[in-house]
């Protein structure tokens, strides 16, 4: 069982598809991948819950009417079929993302947060 995705190696693996994301992990309603877009982030909502944790670069983050500057380590959440994207991000920028739940996104008010 892999219980461990090194980020040298997810970026090799992503690097070698050809494509902007890669599946490294997935269990149950988990699927992990590792995300590089191109100088553009052309993304739609999603329909399920996901989060980023960013891997590598910066940038901004659009989620619906809001924008945040964003760097290695952060994390981000998006709630499924809210509108997002990465904007003005350094071309060495890469993220986690984690996709999990039920399609329609858990039900939550978002409320147990601290910052």
């Amino acid at each position: 069982m892999q219980n461990k995705v090194a980020l040298a190696q997810a970026l090799e693996a992503l690097q070698a598809s050809g494509d902007a994301f890669k599946t490294m992990l997935e269990h149950g309603t988990l699927s992990v991948e590792l995300y590089k877009p191109d100088a553009i982030d052309s993304q739609t909502p999603h329909d399920r819950d996901e989060v980023y944790i960013i891997a590598t670069g910066g940038g901004k983050f659009i989620l619906e009417d809001s924008i945040t500057a964003f760097s290695p380590g952060d994390f981000l959440f998006v709630p499924a079929g809210a509108h997002h994207r990465f904007i003005d991000f350094t071309p060495d920028f890469s993220t986690w993302v984690m996709f999990y739940g039920p399609r329609g996104g858990e039900r939550s008010n978002l409320t147990n947060y601290i910052f």
